[in-house]
This record gives structure tokens, sequence and C-alpha cells, in this order.
């Protein structure tokens, strides 16, 4: 397997109030266990910035301009109730995108089977009008989108393991049938949302879990829902929202998994990559926010991406 890692300095320049989970320790943090020699072999490029045009893939243009107007020129400025904005915030959020984008563009060129996009801020509460969740725009939806206008993919699942679920992104995608979501998240947590009973245009397939579960849970929910619905929808390309805040260090979930169990889940839709979609697979950073969690969870992943 070829594997591409895009990062880029500037996500580091996201300030956020001292205390905020969603702080660029996390960054470092993924970029120390990175350095151990089984690593070597990963090819790290540097995300390019996208453009204003790619937010439109998923938001209103309204959006875009609420979202550039809370900007600040100096300190930190509230956009939503945990939102915060820096002066690189739209810098740092736009090179999220373009490093997404870029990642699609990547796996369909033939230079990499699989791409891992180490980005923040994270993006899978973005909903269409509304930045909230640590989030301003959804990078993950962007993405889709692009596959689908750049590259003709006629069939797009996206795979939300982040504890929290994917508000924005079930959102942006409920009545298209083109593209699946499916999520394992913790219920009741935030933002609220995520019942087995939501189901769009029956593209949407939540997998939601109770506190104080653990990997059995975790893994019969994925098989039984997510991978089942992967098989029947057979798609032409995956992308992953890769939070990693399932992990029993996490300071804002319950779900108490292992490094282990996000090796297992990636493997798993590596096995699908394979059948039906070429191999091609974007994964995109989300939360996690124990450093050591995180790092040592975020660095399974890629590595089980590195070796297929």
């Amino acid at each position: 397997m070829t594997t591409i890692l895009f990062e880029n300095p500037i996500f580091l320049e996201h300030k956020v109030p001292e205390g905020h989970p969603e702080r660029p320790d996390r960054l470092k943090a993924l970029n120390l266990a990175l350095e151990h020699e089984r690593f070597s072999p990963l090819s790290r490029l540097e995300a390019p910035q996208g453009n204003e045009d790619l937010v439109l893939l998923a938001h209103p243009e309204q959006h875009l301009r609420t979202v550039m107007s809370a900007i600040p020129e100096e300190g930190i400025n509230a956009v939503e109730a945990d939102t915060y904005a820096s002066p690189a915030s739209l810098q740092a959020a736009l090179t999220g995108i373009g490093g997404a984008v870029a990642a699609v563009d990547a796996v369909f060129s033939g230079k990499a089977d699989n791409v891992f996009v180490a980005s923040r801020p994270p993006g899978h509460h973005a909903e269409k009008n509304k930045a909230m969740g640590f989030c301003f725009f959804n990078n993950i939806a962007i993405a889709a989108r692009h596959a689908q206008q750049r590259h003709g993919v006629e069939r797009v699942a996206i795979v939300d393991w982040d504890v929290h679920h994917g508000n924005g992104t079930q959102d942006i995608f409920w009545d298209d049938p083109s593209v699946l979501f499916c999520s394992t998240h913790q219920m009741p947590l935030y933002p609220g949302s995520g019942a087995k009973t939501e189901t769009g245009a029956g593209n949407i397939v939540n997998a939601p879990l109770s506190p104080d579960t653990g990997s059995e849970h975790f893994r019969e929910a994925f098989k039984s829902r997510v991978l089942t619905a992967l098989d029947d929808f057979r798609p032409d390309f995956i992308l992953i929202s890769a939070g990693f805040d399932a992990h029993h260090r996490d300071p804002l979930a319950q779900i108490n998994l292992t490094a282990e169990d996000f090796d297992w889940a990636t493997g798993r839709l590596l096995d699908v990559a394979g059948k039906t979609a070429n191999n091609r697979i974007v994964s995109l950073l989300e939360g996690g926010y124990d450093l050591q969690g995180l790092a040592e969870s975020a660095a399974t992943h890629i590595y089980r991406l590195m070796r297929g």
C-alpha cells in the first residue's frame, strides 16, 4: 500500500482559549508518535490551502461569509458556544479543505492507495448553515462532493467513528442517496443527534452506543450496521471521519475503546475498499482530546493504512 499523510504548520496557528480540548497540542502529540521508525516509509506532504469556492461544494455562500466575518484581527473570538476563531483560523480551515481535496486527487490519480489528513479545526459537526462543535466547514462533505464532481464517483461512503455524532455530515447528505453516511457514536452525548430512526433517504445508518460500553459492543455495531450497509451499497470510494475520542482515556466520552479497536475498524474498511473501491480510502482527523490516546490511536490507524 502507498499511503500519504498531508499536514501543514498552519494547523498549529488555529488558536483556542486556554483549557479548550481542541488545541494545537493534539497535532504535536501525533507528530511525536510519527517519529517512530515504522513510519519512515510514510510520504508526508504539505497540505495546500483550498479556496473559498471549495467551501461552496457543501455550504451556501452566506455560511462562508458568516464564518469569514467572525475571524478576528487579533485575539480569540467566540463564533459559537464552544467554537472559537483566531486570526489564522480561516487559513487553517481552508488548508484543511485543501488537504482533503488533495487527498481525494491523490487516490484517484494513483499517487496513493490511501491518505490521512492531519488537520485542525475538525469538520464533521459543521452543518450546511452552521458552524458548531469546534468546526467551521465540513471537510469530509466537501471531499465527497469534490470526488463526485471532479472524478465522477457515483457512490461515496462516509464512515464516522468519532465518539460524537457527525450531525453536520448527516445534515448535508440527508436526502442524497449517492452518499452513504454511517456513524458509530455515544448516545446520549453532544450534539444529541444520531438515533437509529434517523435514516434520511435510506442512506443514513446510525449505530449509537451506550455510555460505559467497550470494544465488544463497538465491534458488534460496526459489523452488524456499518459493514452490512457498506456491503449493500458497494462504494466506489470510502471517506473516514477519524475521531479518536472513543478511546478509553478521552475526557469527553465513555465508550472505552483501545487503539486496537481502531486498527480493527481500519482493517475492515480496507477490506471493503479492496473489494469495491480499488483500495481508495481518504481519512480525515476529527476529534480525540486525550493526547496519549489520540497519538496512540491515530498512529495505529495510519500504520494500518500503510500495511493494507
